[in-house]
């Protein structure tokens, strides 16, 4: 089990703590540091079972400064392995499958 975190993010915090009392251990990745490839950024997307674009975080400044909200599968893919500030958080990982915390408790349907 792997958490995609930014410790910055209030969700992404709740998520952890979440997790946590329920007595996980998940694995932390900060994904702003270590810097998910493209092919990551792919498997993520096919475990979440969504485009490309329902990763993104589409109110950040960037976002709307590349001019992203028309943009194909790949240059998204390519944007958000470029500027992971791009990838909607927190993310967790566990096997083949995936969720995004936003709410917190979406994660826990994958456990």
């Amino acid at each position: 089990m792997i958490l995609w975190h930014n410790p910055r993010c209030t969700k992404s915090r709740e998520t952890l703590k979440l997790l946590q009392d329920a007595g996980h251990q998940p694995a932390v990745r900060l994904y702003l540091k270590d810097v998910p490839t493209t092919a990551e950024i792919i498997a993520l997307r096919n475990a979440l079972g969504v485009t490309a674009d329902a990763m993104m975080r589409k109110g950040e400044k960037l976002y709307k400064e590349l001019g992203l909200a028309s943009a194909d599968e790949d240059t998204l893919i390519a944007a958000m392995a470029a500027n992971p500030i791009l990838i909607e958080r927190p993310v967790l990982v566990n096997d083949d499958k995936a969720a995004i915390g936003r709410p917190p408790e979406s994660v826990l349907k994958i456990i």
